[in-house]
């Protein structure tokens, strides 16, 4: 893994993954690009419309000159906001001694936007929420969903406070985004020496598909040098990896986008979703 793109937008979350991207980035030997969009709608002047007839021609033109002012005016402030939130970013690698960084500005939709930089991109960082996080408490991001539901890469989804990440939770159910987690825990020298949990959750807990995927995973584990903490769990996916987290003090999730009944390739899975939207810590999804 040679590149993080961190998507910004200068909100408490968006802090917090600027320190989960030093964390994760030297261990990876990663390249981090910063990336803010200036939303494209906050460009665009405004139209009165044809008013003429009811405030006159002259009226007309004078009230689309001041509106053009100000959305002249509009551009200039978002201009320098976008610069100064980039240049916050850059000078909090700067003071844990992070050089391997790059800051990019954009102008559009960020969902679009970041798409021109995926090929290039191994991981994708951004925050649970963004601007308004106050006036969102417990929903995903629209711009989070939108990226969770096309990015191809992993997606690093970060909590709004950052906590050291000691205790790793594996949600495995054998399916093929699972295995990509799995696959990447494994290889991965950012998750060296970690103390693992592998969760799988089952309707009866004498399915023999769930043992044999719990225990597929766990020497998968072992191969590589952890001593997993296995878990077979009875109930509600959603539920049981929601109630594991703060029983075992868990600091990052990793788990698949989909489930084996996975819906085609917008639609996230429910567990995923709900998981996202409940947790308090970083999750690290997989596609």
């Amino acid at each position: 893994m040679q590149r993080i793109l961190l998507c910004t937008d200068g909100s408490i979350f968006a802090q917090s993954s600027y320190r989960y991207a030093a964390w994760i980035a030297p261990l990876l030997e990663a390249h981090i690009d910063v990336l803010y969009v200036t939303d494209i709608r906050s460009q665009r002047v405004a139209s009165t419309g044809n008013l003429s007839g009811s405030i006159g021609i002259d009226a007309s033109k004078e009230l689309l000159k001041k509106l053009v002012d100000l959305e002249h005016e509009k551009a200039k402030l978002n201009h320098q906001r976008a610069k100064l939130i980039l240049e916050d970013a850059k000078q909090f690698f700067q003071s844990v001694n992070f050089q391997n960084v790059s800051i990019l500005h954009e102008t559009g939709f960020l969902v679009d936007i970041f798409q021109k930089f995926e090929d290039t991109t191994d991981l994708i960082m951004l925050g649970k929420r963004g601007e308004a996080a106050e006036f969102a408490s417990g929903h995903l991001g629209a711009n989070t969903d939108r990226i969770v539901r096309t990015s191809r890469k992993p997606c690093f989804i970060t909590s709004r406070q950052f906590q050291p990440v000691e205790r790793l939770l594996l949600a495995y159910d054998g399916s093929q985004s699972s295995q990509k987690a799995l696959k990447f825990l494994v290889q991965s020298p950012a998750l060296k020496g970690l103390e693992l949990h592998i969760l799988t959750v089952t309707k009866k807990l004498d399915d023999a598909a769930a043992i044999a995927h719990l225990n597929d995973a766990e020497q998968q584990a072992k191969a590589a040098g952890f001593l997993p903490i296995s878990q077979l769990v009875q109930g509600n996916p959603e539920t049981a990896i929601a109630s594991y987290i703060p029983q075992h003090n868990i600091s990052l999730l990793l788990m698949g986008v989909y489930g084996h009944r996975r819906i085609r390739h917008l639609v996230i899975g429910t567990t995923t979703a709900q998981t996202l939207r409940s947790s308090n810590i970083p999750v690290l999804l997989f596609r």
